[in-house]
């Protein structure tokens, strides 16, 4: 378990190298249960609003943003916004759109034993996707 951490925390270093001068900074969350598993939260400096929360099982390794919730969609657009997302979903690199509880979010996915290398291009990109995502849904959220 304290290896998995250092990878993860490692993230940031390597994000930050990749990203020359833009911040990067990570932070462990607390567990809610005991047997719940680790979520590193990674926030881009100019994208704080969109932190990635990076967490491993023993099968996969995910990277969420949280985009938007239920309430802020326009009701009257909503079948017109999942339909877009379900378009866009193949086009759009390294993520995919979802949504968990009332939250929609956007995600990628790699092998639980992808390089931190792998973890922080992937975090990298759905930080981008998630700020992309945000402009070109606006017009269905109010």
């Amino acid at each position: 378990m304290e290896d998995g951490m250092e990878r993860f925390l490692s993230i940031e270093k390597v994000l930050a190298a990749r990203l020359n001068s833009v911040g990067v900074s990570a932070s462990l969350l607390p567990a809610i249960e005991p047997d719940a598993v680790p979520v590193v939260r990674i926030t881009i400096e100019g994208q704080e609003e969109l932190p990635v929360f990076v967490t491993a099982s023993p099968t996969q390794v995910l990277c969420i943003s949280y985009l938007w919730t239920e309430e802020e969609v326009r009701l009257e657009r909503r079948a017109e916004m999942l339909e877009a997302m379900m378009d866009l979903n193949i086009s759009i690199p390294l993520s995919n759109f979802g949504r968990i509880g009332k939250h929609y979010v956007i995600y990628g996915s790699l092998a639980h034993d992808a390089s931190v290398e792998d973890i922080a291009t992937d975090v990298a990109m759905v930080a981008d996707n998630a700020i992309e995502a945000l402009e070109v849904f606006t017009e269905y959220l109010k």
